[in-house]
């Protein structure tokens, strides 16, 4: 339970009230039936957003009686030091499995807190210059700021030093005694203190190093009171027999059957030589062992704030967990000593223990010797909770280990939350603003009739579910992404923006496909919240709700049809910042060169001038997992990097206008000149109608930093790619086109882009 291992992958997240199944919102009725015009006309005065506030459904409602109650847990965190992302880690992702347990009407128990007993607790306050009580409050505060700051939804956060978790702890010490499982003896082994555990020699290294620790156990001789734990041998076999999934993944039940079969030997539950911690019964020269202390914070946490401790009542108010969420590393303390002791007790198991991987940065085993060390607080600060949230959900595999490295966390974090999801919302409500006045002209549902985007999605949500429920979190977020590309191909394929043009029926079809599309991001707004509460209100915001219906929303949301004809949407804008890469920035900064001009512009926004065009920007993009358009790399390129760069959505920019051949020669004569002619490529210039992004040289071969590649192979471009997945660079180019002689921008053209 308490979590003494560094950089172990155990953490979660918060933000969002917990959902309140019982709350009556107003229902706001929407017009309907809207018809169009020839032209598509409506109101030149664009309406207000009209924020849904509709009810929860009966069938929806559960009363806190009926529900199925969910208990999960975090490891109480050792304060020795501050959290590091490890614990974040673990706490993210026990964070994610309760806000979706509660989507599914559940009553939901969220525990975590932190272990404040023990020779290391006095020993790190020794050190700083402090008591081991003042030591605990300012490390306990940090965690609990960190929760706050990464969105943590606990319901209750259980301190080790709380007096009802004393007396709970004395109370089940005498169960376990009265059962004649505790008997006094003297030990003598080697001790890690790191571990706070005797460790068995066969299991060291060189020079008796720990294996976590890498550090020297020490000689010790104790006489301490020991926990019969051999006595259960049997019933934990039996136990794992007859619940094969009471440890997960599976693999990690192989290990744990490995420990028993090998032979479990009794271990010591209290030290003679440790002050720090609660002392035993009858016996206040000696102080219970910090693991058998921990452990069962996990029902004394369930007792009410105000109430006498018992651990009875304690035990009634939700015991046994649903889930027990913990590094890999104190796998043995929960899948061994834990049920042990909970037998000696007379007490249920826990339903499930779940054991995930650690992290690493950068390929390496991250540590303050190594100084690759990842603070959770500089993350969050840096980039936000949704993007640290999202990357290491959905990129860790959960139950193995995972890496880091904020290339790959930028990367993905812009093509999923900014590109894929949110880029897809903002054109949409663009063009929804554009030609409806903001205002959906049908329900959902009629919107979707025979459209194949709509089966796509329910399976989608299906699949995401699945995983969800099987703790396969990185799938579940695969699934809910692929809704976004599933809405970014249909946007695609049927371009809403050329049949509004044409008018009558194909502007009445264009209009219904916003809506299908919006529906669609109604839907992702739900199905990814466990994981990023804040970035998916924010796509609720967006579709003219309130706050109080994304807080009572559930899983039966996600069906389709929550969309109503005349519902007013919010004004677009972008719910997800694009995170801008160091180096690509550097790149960018490279490439500057002095505005010869008599009006003085930004710096930061103005990289070069060349003929009738301003050069914003020129450095790689890298995308990976992108499906190609259609056609290759062809016309529909545009397309494409219009789905994939949230910045060139404007037409103004080079990648979304049309332009003059003899234009599209002085950019692809000006960018060869500032790479010294060393790109190659495509050089048809010819094609009016064509995007200068697709034809200019070196678009898309050839790239500076690396050349496309298709499941890491290099590739050209070619309509035998279509449809593909690939990893890759693109040109990123943002440039001002003017037709005016000579080329003279002012500040207020500038500042715009």
């Amino acid at each position: 339970m308490a979590a003494r291992i560094n950089y172990s992958v155990q953490n979660t997240l918060c933000l969002l009230n917990p959902l309140n199944y019982s709350v009556n919102a107003k229902t706001t009725h929407f017009k309907t039936g809207l018809n169009f015009s020839k032209n598509l006309i409506f109101p030149r005065k664009l309406k207000r957003p009209t924020f849904c506030t509709c009810a929860i459904s009966n069938n929806d409602r559960q009363s806190s009686e009926a529900a199925e109650t969910f208990v999960l847990t975090t490891p109480l965190y050792y304060v020795n030091a501050p959290p590091h992302m490890g614990s974040a880690y673990t706490t993210i992702a026990a964070d994610a499995i309760a806000r979706f347990q509660r989507l599914l009407g559940k009553k939901v128990i969220f525990v975590t807190g932190t272990d404040e007993h023990g020779e290391k607790i006095a020993a790190a306050a020794a050190a700083a210059g402090s008591t081991p009580s003042q030591h605990c409050d300012v490390i306990s505060q940090a965690y609990k700021t960190l929760w706050k700051d990464l969105e943590i939804s606990h319901d209750k956060f259980i301190r080790t030093t709380d007096p009802k978790h004393e007396g709970i702890v004395k109370e089940f010490y005498s169960r376990v005694l009265d059962k004649g499982d505790i008997y006094r003896a003297d030990y003598e082994g080697l001790y890690c203190v790191n571990c706070e555990e005797y460790k068995d020699e066969k299991e060291l290294l060189d020079n008796n190093c720990c294996p976590m620790h890498l550090k020297p156990c020490i000689e010790r001789k104790e006489d301490n009171y020991f926990f019969a734990l051999s006595k259960y041998q049997k019933q934990l076999e039996e136990n794992l027999r007859q619940n094969p999934n009471f440890v997960q993944p599976p693999f990690r039940t192989n290990e744990v059957q490995s420990w028993i079969k090998s032979g479990l030997k009794d271990f010591s539950i209290s030290r003679a030589s440790v002050d720090w911690g609660i002392p035993v019964p009858n016996d206040n020269k000696q102080t219970i062992y910090v693991w058998f202390d921990a452990l069962l914070g996990y029902i004394s946490a369930l007792s009410a704030e105000k109430e006498q401790p018992d651990l009875q009542t304690a035990v009634s108010s939700g015991w046994p967990a649903s889930l027990h969420l913990i590094g890999k590393d104190i796998l043995r303390f929960h899948a061994v000593y834990w049920p042990a002791m909970l037998m000696s007790a007379g007490l249920d198991l826990p339903k499930k223990v779940f054991g995930h991987g650690f992290l690493t940065k950068d390929g390496m085993k991250m540590g303050k010797s190594l100084g690759n060390t990842l603070e959770p607080n500089e993350l969050v600060h840096n980039f936000g909770s949704d993007a640290v949230r999202y990357f290491f959900l959905r990129e860790v595999e959960f139950g193995s280990d995972g890496d880091y490295s904020e290339e790959r966390f930028i990367n993905i974090v812009n093509a999923h939350l900014a590109n894929t999801i949110g880029n897809l919302l903002n054109r949409t409500l663009g063009l929804l603003k554009k030609n409806c006045q903001s205002t959906l002209v049908v329900d959902s549902a009629v919107a979707a009739e025979g459209n194949a985007l709509k089966d796509a999605v329910e399976k989608l949500v299906e699949k995401a579910r699945i995983h969800y429920e099987n703790l396969s979190l990185s799938s579940a977020c695969e699934a809910v992404l692929e809704i976004g590309n599933a809405g970014n191909a249909y946007m695609d394929e049927n371009a809403p923006w050329t049949r509004f043009k044409q008018g009558d029926a194909a502007s009445e079809a264009a209009a219904k496909d916003l809506v299908v599309i919006l529906e669609a991001m109604r839907i992702v707004a739900i199905a990814l919240s466990p994981v990023a509460p804040s970035f998916c209100w924010r796509i609720y915001e967006q579709l003219g709700y309130s706050k109080d219906h994304f807080n009572t929303v559930t899983w039966s949301g996600t069906k389709w049809g929550g969309l109503k004809g005349g519902q007013v949407m919010a004004q677009p804008k972008p719910v997800f910042a694009r995170i801008e890469n160091k180096t690509e920035l550097e790149d960018e900064a490279a490439t500057r060169k002095p505005v010869k001009s008599k009006q003085k512009k930004p710096q930061a926004q103005v990289a070069a001038e060349g003929g009738n065009f301003l050069l914003l920007s020129f450095s790689p993009s890298y995308y990976e997992n992108a499906v190609l358009p259609h056609g290759g790399f062809g016309r529909q390129s545009h397309d494409f990097l219009y789905k994939m760069e949230p910045e060139f959505v404007d037409w103004k920019y080079i990648l979304c206008c049309k332009a003059t051949s003899t234009l599209k020669k002085q950019v692809s004569s000006y960018l060869i000149s500032l790479n010294n002619g060393s790109l190659t490529g495509s050089s048809n210039l010819t094609n009016d109608e064509a995007h200068l992004g697709v034809h200019l040289q070196g678009f898309p071969r050839a790239m500076p930093m690396a050349t496309c590649r298709l499941n890491w192979l290099a590739a050209a471009s070619g309509s035998h790619l279509r449809g593909r997945r690939w990893k890759g660079y693109y040109h990123r180019l943002r440039v001002k086109c003017y037709e005016q002689q000579p080329f003279t921008p002012s500040l207020e053209d500038v500042n715009s882009l």
